[in-house]
C-alpha cells in the first residue's frame, strides 16, 4: 500500500486518470474495480473515478496484482478522430456514435486512450467533458493542465455552449421551450447507471434545466434543437422523455418498439436506422488562452441526415 500526495502536475485531475498513470500497466477495468470497491481512499474517504484531486490531497493506492497478460485485452489501437478545431492547447473532435469517450465499464478504450497511442508525442491529453457513448458530435480535449483547469472552470460555471440536434418521437409543441425538471441518478439491481426525473424537493434532486427549439417537423417525429444549461447524465434523453417524446434509437428511456421497427427497415421502408439520433452539434467556450470566444459546428452525420430525407412531412 502506498501513500500519494496529490501535487502541481495532478491538480484537478479525475482519481481514474490519476490512478491509470500511478499504476501503469494495470488494465482500466481493474482499476475502476478497485476504485468501486473502495480500496482506493482520498483523504481517508471513499471517492468516486470522477472525483477531482487537489493538490495536497492524500491518495491511498492499494497493491496491485497484475493478472495474466493472455487474460487481458489488447492495447487501444491508434486512432485519429475528425478535427474540428486544434492548436497548442486543445482539440476538438467529432465524435462518432457507439464510440465510448474514455475505457471503463466493460469497455477496454475508448477516444482518450485511442488519441494517446496515435499521439505518443503528446505530454498531456485530457478529457475537458463527456458525451454518452451513443451520443456524436464535438468532444473537446485540452493539451495543456492549465488549458484543462480553466475550460472545467467554464463548464461548471456553466459558461459554455452546448447546443444538441435531437429527433424525437411524435409532435413537440412549439410552446414548450423550456423544461426545469430535477434529476436523480441511480444504479439498476444489475449496476447499470440511470437516471430519473424526480420533485425538487427529492433529497437526491439535481436541478436540470434544458432549452428547446422546434427545428423542423415531421409526420411522427420533431427534429430538435437542445441548449443545456445544467450538464447532468443523460440530461436530455431524459428530459425529452419525460415529456412524453423520447429520442428516437434511445435504448435506455425510448420506444422500444419505434426503435426495433427503425432498425429493421419497417418504420422507413427501405431504410435501417440503428443509433440513437442525439448529436452535439455546436459547442462555444472562452479559448483558454486568447480569451476569444469560440464557436465549433458538428455536420451532421450522415446516417442521421439520411433519416431526414426519408421521413414525410406533417399532415396537413
Amino acid at each position: 500500500m502506498r501513500l500519494v500526495t496529490v501535487d502541481d502536475g495532478s491538480d484537478g485531475q479525475r482519481l481514474d486518470n490519476f490512478l491509470l498513470r500511478e499504476l501503469k500497466g494495470v488494465p482500466k477495468t481493474h482499476v475502476y474495480r478497485i476504485i468501486r470497491a473502495g480500496e482506493v481512499r482520498v483523504n481517508k474517504g471513499r471517492a468516486a473515478a470522477d472525483t477531482r484531486l487537489q493538490l495536497g490531497d492524500v491518495v491511498r493506492v492499494p497493491p496491485v496484482r497484475l493478472p495474466a497478460r493472455s487474460a487481458e485485452p489488447d492495447a487501444a489501437p491508434p486512432r485519429e478522430f475528425p478535427l474540428l478545431f486544434e492548436d497548442d492547447a486543445l482539440l476538438v473532435v467529432d465524435k462518432p456514435a457507439g464510440t465510448a469517450v474514455h475505457g471503463g465499464s466493460g469497455v477496454s478504450f475508448g477516444v482518450i486512450e485511442q488519441l494517446r497511442r496515435a499521439r505518443p508525442q503528446a505530454k498531456f491529453l485530457e478529457l475537458v467533458h463527456r458525451l454518452d457513448r451513443e451520443t456524436s458530435g464535438a468532444l473537446l480535449l485540452a493539451k495543456k493542465r492549465s488549458a484543462l483547469t480553466a475550460l472545467q472552470d467554464q463548464f461548471r460555471q456553466r459558461e459554455t455552449g452546448k447546443t444538441y440536434a435531437a429527433l424525437v418521437v411524435g409532435a413537440w409543441p412549439a410552446s414548450k421551450k423550456v423544461i426545469d425538471v430535477a434529476l436523480h441518478k441511480f444504479l439498476t439491481p444489475e449496476g447499470e447507471r440511470r437516471v430519473r426525473p424526480v420533485p425538487a424537493d427529492h433529497p437526491e434532486a439535481m436541478r436540470s434545466i434544458s432549452l428547446v427549439k422546434v427545428v423542423r417537423a415531421f409526420r411522427g417525429f420533431t427534429l430538435l434543437d437542445v441548449t443545456i444549461k445544467t450538464g447532468r447524465t443523460h440530461q436530455i434523453r431524459v428530459h425529452l422523455a419525460s415529456q412524453g417524446h423520447p429520442i428516437v434509437g434511445d435504448d435506455k428511456y425510448g420506444d422500444f418498439a419505434l426503435n426495433k421497427a427503425l432498425a429493421a427497415g419497417r418504420q422507413v421502408p427501405g431504410l435501417k436506422f440503428e443509433r440513437m439520433f442525439l448529436h452535439a452539434r455546436r459547442l462555444s467556450f472562452d479559448h483558454p488562452a486568447s480569451g476569444q470566444r469560440i464557436t465549433l459546428e458538428a455536420p451532421l452525420p450522415p446516417e442521421c441526415a439520411t433519416l431526414l430525407d426519408a421521413l414525410p412531412p406533417p399532415a396537413e
